[in-house]
């Protein structure tokens, strides 16, 4: 499959992309050879082998969830430059 001008500017505009007319050739012989690149992938005979599902065959060593001491809401506040007694007062971010 080689990919045309054409084709190139409709990528271009679906990925959001300003390709300068003095990159175009640039860009379509990079895409080309990509392309070539994965028409010789498909030839390899992968008849045999599994889906990779993880990249490593590593397991998550998750931790028991233990409820622990914590600082009380007063505590929390108590350096707060602002707050009204409940929660923190900030600036109004969101017009």
């Amino acid at each position: 499959m080689k990919i045309d001008q054409e084709s190139l500017q409709k990528i271009a505009h679906l990925a959001r992309l300003e390709v300068k007319p003095e990159e175009e050739a640039e860009m379509l012989s990079s895409l080309n050879s990509v392309l070539t690149w994965m028409e010789e992938l498909n030839e390899i005979d992968t008849e045999n082998v599994k889906p990779l599902t993880h990249i490593t065959l590593e397991i998550n060593a998750l931790r028991e969830d233990k409820v622990i001491p914590s600082i009380s809401r007063a505590e929390g506040l108590f350096n707060a430059p602002k707050q009204d007694g409940e929660y923190f007062r900030v600036p109004k971010v969101v017009e």
